[in-house]
């Protein structure tokens, strides 16, 4: 049985920084693509970071340069670095998997095949 597991999250001062994980098991995803996702109260879930097999990334502007993805295959394990954090980067953040091997960045919801529970970041001012 596969399982994205996130931990990291939790409250933080405008400006400050937290590191997300996601730890997967029940098979490796070392060749498929990653990302993470977040969902404010009334909105859609929107990606913020995504990483492919061989390491490409996508961000969008809202996070560019403040946000880093990135991936440890020998321990399964994907990260989001989060810093410059703002009150507008309060959400529930998800980590999300990919099936297919040695595909591109995918950057829907809907092209995702596992997800994670979820893990908050409160973002105070």
């Amino acid at each position: 049985q596969v399982q994205l597991v996130e931990s990291g999250g939790g409250l933080v001062q405008a400006g400050g920084s937290l590191r997300l994980s996601c730890a997967a098991s029940g098979r490796t995803f070392s060749r498929n693509a990653m990302g993470w996702f977040r969902q404010a109260p009334g909105k859609e879930r929107e990606v913020v970071a995504a990483i492919n097999w061989s390491g490409g990334t996508y961000y969008p502007d809202s996070v560019k340069g403040r946000f880093t993805i990135s991936r440890d295959n020998a321990k399964n394990t994907v990260y989001l670095q989060m810093n410059s954090l703002k009150p507008e980067d309060t959400a529930v953040y998800y980590c999300a998997a990919g099936q297919t091997y040695l595909g591109p960045l995918l950057l829907r919801p809907g092209q995702y095949d596992y997800w994670g529970q979820g893990t908050q970041v409160t973002v105070s001012s």
